[in-house]
C-alpha cells in the first residue's frame, strides 16, 4: 500500500516576499556629469545589478571644456561608457547628453524636460541623484529638477560628494557592500583615464576603501556606501500609478 505524502507548508511571507520580487526593480542613476555616479554610487550600483534589477544610467555632461590636453573630447564619453561596462550596466542601459559643464544654471529648463523625458522612457522605481546639500553648481541643478520631475513617481536618494558639501547631510539610507563590490568599483574608476591624470583623490583605491570603511562602520559592516533619504515610496503590490 503506497504510503500518503507528507504535506509541507509555506509560511505566507515568503509567498509575499517572493511575489515583490517577481518584478525586478528599475534604477534610475542620473549622474550631473558621467563620471559623478560611479565615483558615488558604485559599489551599490554593482550590488543592485547583482541582485537582478536593472540600472539606467544618464550622464548629463561630458564636459569637454575639462578635458586635460592630450585626450580627444570625448574621452570622457568613452570612459564612461567602458567604466559602467565594467560595473555590469547594460550599454544600451547608458544615456549620455551633452549639457556644457558648469553652465547647467543656464539650461535649467531644458535639464528638467530631459529628466521628465527619462521617467516617461524609463519609467523607474528609484533614483539617486546629487544630495540636496551638494553646492556645485551643476550639482545643485539637477537636485532640483530631479526633485520636481521625479517626487511623485519614484523613490528618491542622494549620494554626497564629501568636499561639495559645507555641513554633511542626513545620510540615512545605507548599502552593505562586500570585498567584491569594492573590487568592481575600484575597477570602474581605473577607466576614467583623463580624470586620474588630475591627480584627484577620490579616485584612488585608498580613498575609494577608507569612505566604504567608514560608512560600514556606522552600521556595524566593514564596507557601505550612504546616501540621503529624499523620497521613499512604498507602494501597493501591482499598483499601476499615474505616469503623467
Amino acid at each position: 500500500m503506497e504510503k500518503p505524502r507528507k504535506k509541507y507548508f509555506v509560511p505566507l511571507k515568503i509567498f509575499a516576499h517572493a511575489s515583490r520580487r517577481m518584478k525586478s526593480l528599475r534604477v534610475l542613476t542620473i549622474s550631473p556629469h558621467t563620471d559623478d555616479a560611479i565615483i558615488t554610487t558604485g559599489g551599490t550600483i554593482s550590488r543592485i545589478l547583482e541582485e537582478g534589477d536593472e540600472i539606467f544610467y544618464v550622464g548629463l555632461s561630458i564636459a569637454e571644456e575639462s578635458v586635460p590636453k592630450g585626450f580627444p573630447p570625448d574621452a570622457v564619453e568613452k570612459e564612461c561608457r567602458l567604466s559602467t561596462k565594467v560595473l555590469g550596466i547594460d550599454p544600451k542601459n547608458v544615456y549620455i547628453e551633452r549639457f556644457p559643464v558648469r553652465r547647467f544654471p543656464v539650461h535649467r529648463q531644458k535639464i528638467l524636460d530631459t529628466i521628465i523625458n527619462f521617467r516617461k522612457k524609463i519609467k523607474p522605481d528609484m533614483a539617486f541623484i546629487p544630495a540636496t546639500t551638494d553646492i556645485h553648481q551643476d550639482h545643485e541643478v539637477v537636485n532640483r529638477e530631479s526633485i520636481r520631475a521625479l517626487s511623485r513617481h519614484c523613490s528618491i536618494y542622494g549620494y554626497d560628494f564629501p568636499w561639495n558639501n559645507l555641513n554633511e547631510g542626513k545620510l540615512d539610507l545605507f548599502y552593505q557592500l562586500e570585498e567584491r563590490h569594492i573590487r568592481k568599483k575600484v575597477k570602474a574608476l581605473g577607466c576614467l583615464k583623463s580624470q586620474i591624470v588630475k591627480k584627484a583623490c577620490y579616485l584612488t583605491e585608498e580613498y575609494v576603501r577608507s569612505l566604504a570603511i567608514e560608512r560600514g562602520n556606522r552600521i556595524g559592516t566593514r564596507y557601505a556606501e550612504a546616501f540621503e533619504v529624499i523620497r521613499d515610496i512604498r507602494r501597493k503590490l501591482n499598483e499601476e500609478i499615474s505616469r503623467c
